[in-house]
């Protein structure tokens, strides 16, 4: 496994950032922020080799959920950065994150912004129900047990069949290995 440090400031701003920027989405709420997190994290390191926030995440019944969160929301709550508004239009109660400043950027790279606001774009307006099936095939999160971390590094892994030159090319390191 790898050394990779929580940074703490970074989750706190970037929740910010998240929350601002799905201000329109209807149906942002704590559920959907804790997945956003996630594929960001999860697709930086996969682009960079580097997560943003480093947070730690584990598998939760209906997708990941970033250790922290529940601490970190009241630590903004507290502050108050962010206000928490109780909603319930269909099915259970949803917490949406309400920011009440603006985030501190200067600590992102331009790439790890990009990235967030690519999640966003490929989340808005998708039902949690709909999400919650993505993680279901997510190989990480089939990986681990319930309240087990998923490691950054299952980004790498899939499932996919290997392809012809794959497999040959797997032949030759093969017999390469076994004749040293």
């Amino acid at each position: 496994m790898s050394t990779i440090r929580p940074n703490g400031r970074k989750f706190r701003e970037l929740i910010l950032y998240i929350a601002i920027r799905c201000a329109g989405d209807p149906i942002f709420d704590k559920a959907k922020l804790n997945k956003i997190l996630f594929y960001a994290d999860f697709l930086a390191y996969f682009r960079t080799g580097q997560p943003i926030t480093g947070q730690r995440y584990m598998r939760l019944q209906n997708g990941p959920g970033a250790r922290s969160l529940e601490k970190t929301l009241e630590e903004l709550v507290r502050k108050g950065d962010v206000g928490i508004r109780y909603e319930r239009k269909f099915g259970p109660r949803k917490e949406r994150i309400l920011p009440l400043r603006e985030p501190t950027l200067r600590r992102f790279s331009g790439q790890h912004l990009e990235i967030v606001d690519h999640v966003i774009s490929l989340l808005r307006g998708q039902p949690n129900m709909e999400m919650d099936q993505a993680f279901r095939v997510n190989i990480g999160w089939q990986l681990v047990r319930q309240g087990e971390t998923i490691p950054y590094e299952t980004v790498f892994l899939s499932d996919r069949p290997l392809t012809a030159a794959e497999l040959e090319y797997g032949r030759q390191l093969a017999a390469e290995l076994g004749q040293s």
